[in-house]
């Protein structure tokens, strides 16, 4: 459903050659732990470690977002710590609250005033891993996916005020590691399901005859490892184990389909290569349909590059734009990334323990576009505080893949 693929440096393409700020995750204890997951969390950035030899647990860590420093440490999951979100409620908390799940079968609300869990859901002591999950917006149900097990992988569905046992089980919907659960941000009564079976699901969470709670089943035959809704909920992408990235309706019928490695930009003073996809996200500055597609290299850079019509049926181009590249700050996979639209910083975390501030995406309407001059500087920041190189420096024209200053 794609031809060749072709990568065009944005007309006011930016690189950033080193990070505002960056901090090693845990301590010096922690040995080779690396970041498996960035989030915000009530006004801080939390991270998701994996084992630390302190700890002998998969602990979360609470920075400032200010100084990057360890404000507070979670213990996080016994085996392996899986997931993580800031839900805005659950339960009637009435407020923000970080949630995690975990191999260990549980999912925990964490409470920062007493440093440990308010919340702990659990399947009536069964150990099976808990690799997803997702909160109603009303904050009263939490639905999560489960690892294979056997036979069977299942949906389990909690009334987090009820956390003991899951009021109801979906069995059926998949058959192997559901690793993406998602309520849709438009409809309260549809749940968006994708697992390394290859198939994405929409079901009624609130059915209980699990036969006829699927309505739309889409399958794209291949390992699922991401998906997620566009804001209103009518489309979907979808990211998988090949490092291929599809799009979809909200009816679950493929739109179209790409391999996220094939745009290479080869000359120009800047170039880039994909190795792998991160991430995918929307921001509240791009337009309905826009998707801001996080990738990476086997260096340890990140770009962001961007597709016009990635949501139309009628594709009119196979042309992808890079627009911001991120270099020179970690060595190796950078596993996550959180776009922190608040504070319009980028927030990275990687195989090498590093979690890494970095200028954000600074818009690309003119109005925003000087960054030497003061008049924006809410919005764009000073030159000094951003370390942005415009594509036209001189420096930059000297520089290869990574960018460098």
């Amino acid at each position: 459903m794609a031809g060749t693929s072709s990568l065009l440096p944005s007309p006011r393409l930016r690189t950033a050659s080193s990070p505002l700020r960056s901090t090693t995750i845990g301590t010096p204890s922690t040995g080779d732990a690396y970041v498996l997951r960035l989030t915000n969390s009530n006004g801080k950035y939390a991270a998701m470690s994996t084992r630390s030899n302190q700890h002998n647990s998969y602990p979360i860590y609470l920075y400032s977002k200010q100084t990057l420093q360890t404000i507070q440490t979670f213990s996080g999951h016994d085996v392996s710590s899986t997931f993580m979100r800031e839900v805005d409620s659950i339960a009637g908390s009435g407020r923000p609250v970080l949630v995690s799940s975990g191999k260990d079968g549980s999912v925990k609300v964490w409470d920062e005033r007493s440093g440990s869990f308010a919340i702990k859901m659990t399947d009536l002591g069964k150990s099976r891993g808990l690799l997803s999950f997702d909160v109603s917006l009303d904050g009263n149900t939490l639905a999560a996916g489960t690892e294979l097990q056997g036979d069977d992988a299942s949906v389990l569905y909690w009334d987090p005020r009820q956390p003991t046992a899951p009021l109801r089980t979906h069995t059926s919907t998949h058959s192997d590691d559901i690793t993406a659960v998602h309520f849709s941000p438009s409809k309260p009564d549809v749940l968006l399901t994708a697992s390394s079976d290859g198939l994405l699901s929409l079901s009624n969470p609130n059915e209980i005859d699990e036969d006829e709670a699927v309505m739309n089943v889409g399958n794209w035959g291949c390992s699922i490892s991401q998906a997620g809704w566009l804001p209103d909920g009518s489309r979907i992408w979808c990211a998988s184990d090949m490092e291929t990235f599809s799009s979809w309706s909200g009816e679950l019928d493929l739109i179209q389909t790409h391999d996220i490695r094939a745009p290479c930009l080869h000359s120009g003073p800047t170039t880039w290569v994909t190795d792998y996809l991160i991430t995918a996200s929307h921001s509240s500055s791009s337009n309905a349909g826009d998707l801001d597609v996080f990738v990476g290299s086997n260096e340890g850079d990140i770009a962001l590059l961007t597709k016009d019509d990635l949501f139309s049926t009628t594709q009119n181009s196979d042309d992808w734009s890079l627009r911001k590249v991120w270099s020179t700050a970690h060595e190796g996979i950078v596993r996550s990334l959180l776009w922190d639209e608040q504070d319009q910083v980028l927030v990275t975390g990687g195989e090498d323990g590093k979690i890494c501030l970095w200028p954000g995406l600074v818009p690309e309407d003119d109005s925003f576009m000087d960054v030497d001059s003061g008049q924006h500087a809410k919005r764009s920041r000073s030159r000094d505080d951003m370390d942005w190189d415009e594509e036209e420096s001189e420096v930059d024209k000297q520089s290869g893949k990574r960018a460098r200053r």
